[in-house]
């Protein structure tokens, strides 16, 4: 039986436990997932997910307006993840998309949305990256001009998940208010905004649906605006802050199953008339795979629970729990590829798509280099005081 000893730590309150028991249990029933037809696949997830409450984490409540529960929301990618990454995918694109919304958005931007995703009626996307900028945010070119009675956007954006199935957009564009990451606003984009185009499909190793939006002279009337003009890059590193956290959770689930996975092969194969686990070099790598989810799980649960505790940001913390969660369970799936010998290399064979699903966590919402930076910048900082 899988190791679930981490739901009694103290970073989780009983309500944390129950809940990922109980999404667990539903998760089980969810049957295979078609990850050749990504965007049937999503639909489907997205509208399962939401009929049964799950997504309801996802954004806030308009009518209750409670912060969102960084730990409950760490605990059902890592659950959804261990079972499929498209489930996963699915539950964690609901939240990112409506983040600002739940952070900065107004009483009217959020009624009209966040009901709509919490209930998996509508489908959601955060499009920030573009062509020439990725983790450098303040690089962004997409202009927002200001027309009088609307804005009118014009640019491209990239690599956006849920690009081409959104039914709405939370997009950042320069508003000019001043240099770089000064001049950043936040928008609400609906997917049917005449001039907003989805210019390319994208295919990754690991299928999701992405895609390149490119919009022309698309016009938004003034109240899509979310905060203030300027107060774009404040709001996109705000949302980040919250779950950023959640893709270690992800990958954290990940790695999980890497290790369930590796741990019934060697404890069923047999070499030489006895079980793989007898050899001391698989040991090591049980040890290793073993050390290093308990460590990745200390990192993000330390992380949600700083956030759901009143930390006004959680910068480095979440760093830390994301470059060291993604990196080390790279590792672990690698380590159960290999103790599955050929069939790890397999198509189809669980850890096999594993290994494909685990790479693209070191690289989106900050690549693993630039959560470096971040951790090294605020260490030094905090040196100097």
């Amino acid at each position: 039986m899988a190791d679930r000893s981490y739901l009694d730590w103290p970073f989780l309150e009983p309500r944390h436990r129950d809940h990922a028991q109980a999404l667990d249990a539903w998760a089980q029933g969810l049957g295979p997932i078609d990850h050749h037809d990504t965007d049937a696949a999503c639909r489907d997830l997205v509208a399962r997910l939401g009929a049964d409450g799950w997504l309801l984490p996802t954004a806030i409540d308009p009518a209750d307006p409670q912060p969102l529960d960084v730990r409950t929301l760490c605990l059902s990618r890592e659950t959804l993840a261990r079972h499929d990454g498209l489930a996963d995918f699915a539950f964690a694109m609901q939240g990112l998309g409506t983040g600002a919304i739940s952070l900065f958005g107004t009483e009217a931007q959020r009624a009209e949305w966040l009901p709509l995703t919490r209930t998996g009626k509508a489908i959601s996307a955060f499009a920030l990256t573009e062509p020439q900028s990725g983790s450098d945010v303040a690089n962004s070119t997409m202009t927002a001009r200001d027309d009088g009675d609307a804005w009118v956007l014009d640019g491209e954006k990239t690599w956006i998940s849920n690009g081409g199935i959104a039914d709405v957009y939370t997009l950042f564009a320069r508003t000019g208010e001043g240099p770089g990451a000064k001049g950043l606003s936040a928008f609400v984009v609906p997917a049917d905004t005449p001039g907003l185009h989805i210019a390319e499909r994208l295919d990754t190793i690991a299928p999701h649906p992405l895609a390149t939006l490119r919009l022309i002279g698309a016009r938004l009337p003034k109240d899509a605006l979310i905060g203030q003009p300027g107060q774009g890059f404040k709001i996109a590193m705000s949302v980040l802050d919250v779950f950023r956290t959640t893709v270690a959770a992800a990958a954290l689930g990940f790695a999980r199953r890497a290790l369930d996975e590796a741990l019934a092969r060697v404890t069923e194969r047999q070499v030489q008339g006895r079980p793989l686990a007898d050899l001391q070099l698989v040991q090591g790598h049980v040890a290793d795979m073993a050390l290093r989810v308990d460590a990745a799980a200390l990192l993000v649960y330390r992380a949600a629970w700083a956030k759901d505790s009143g930390a006004p940001r959680v910068s480095r913390e979440a760093a830390m729990a994301k470059l060291y969660a993604t990196d080390e369970a790279q590792k672990v799936v690698d380590a159960a590829v290999q103790l599955h010998g050929g069939d790890g290399v397999r198509s189809g064979h669980i850890v096999e798509r594993l290994y494909r699903e685990i790479r693209a966590l070191r690289i989106y919402e900050g690549a693993s280099d630039v959560q470096k930076v971040i951790i090294a910048r605020q260490t030094l900082d905090t040196a100097a005081r």
